[in-house]
């Protein structure tokens, strides 16, 4: 799928970057210490690792510092984001346990097989900029790409059983659709039913920050 250009509450920040590239999400400034949280308590000590939709690479980053067993692999759909995630990788002081970038459309099938196994895949606030159709096709090719035990670690911002967490969100999930009407928040069920189908088990939520949640789910 191309690239879609919307606009997002991170969309003026991203404008700016750094001498060597660099560019900054405030929204991945505030959800790293949390996420980094979590992903340390149930991340594998050793292995691969795939971050889908890496975007300006700041987490990639801290991921691969906090993580040194893992030899962590971004990638992004949107060729403009590289340049940003490979100056991240590259900058002063970078772990050696990252990797550049590599471009993926992690919502068209094939690329498990080309790019597997992984102990962990890890994307973040990605699925609610995607249609439901690509949104399976990704949780099904990760589930693919897993090694047996693999981990699959999905953040973002969900719709519950009893409806949207808060009015912000069901503000945003609407100004999603104005833009493209085909994509906005999932719901929890959805998310879980289409793990389950990709024969993940051990599934699971986890309350995060700002009405957000992660998903984790394991391949036996």
């Amino acid at each position: 799928m191309p690239p879609r250009k919307l606009h997002l509450p991170d969309t003026v920040a991203l404008g700016d970057s750094t001498a060597d590239g660099r560019r900054f999400a405030p929204s991945a400034g505030r959800n790293a210490a949390p996420i980094l949280e979590l992903l340390t308590r149930e991340a594998p000590s050793r292995g691969r690792a795939l971050e889908l939709a890496s975007g300006t690479g700041q987490h990639v980053r801290a991921f691969a510092e906090a993580l040194p067993g893992l030899d962590w692999q971004p990638s992004d759909l949107a060729p403009q984001n590289l340049n940003s995630i490979r100056a991240w990788a590259t900058a002063e002081g970078a772990p050696d346990n990252l990797a550049g970038p590599i471009l993926l459309d992690a919502a068209q099938p094939g690329w498990a097989a080309d790019l597997g196994p992984f102990d962990l895949i890890v994307t973040v606030n990605l699925l609610h900029l995607i249609s439901a159709a690509e949104a399976e096709t990704l949780l099904s090719e990760a589930a693919r790409a897993l090694a047996p035990g693999g981990l699959l670690f999905l953040y973002g911002p969900f719709r519950r059983k009893g409806g949207f967490a808060s009015a912000s969100d069901a503000a945003f999930h609407a100004r999603l659709t104005e833009q493209d009407p085909g994509i906005g928040y999932k719901s929890v069920d959805q998310i879980a039913a289409w793990l389950h189908a990709a024969r993940l088990t051990e599934v699971r939520t986890v309350g995060m920050p700002a009405n957000n949640l992660t998903f984790l789910a394991r391949k036996t």
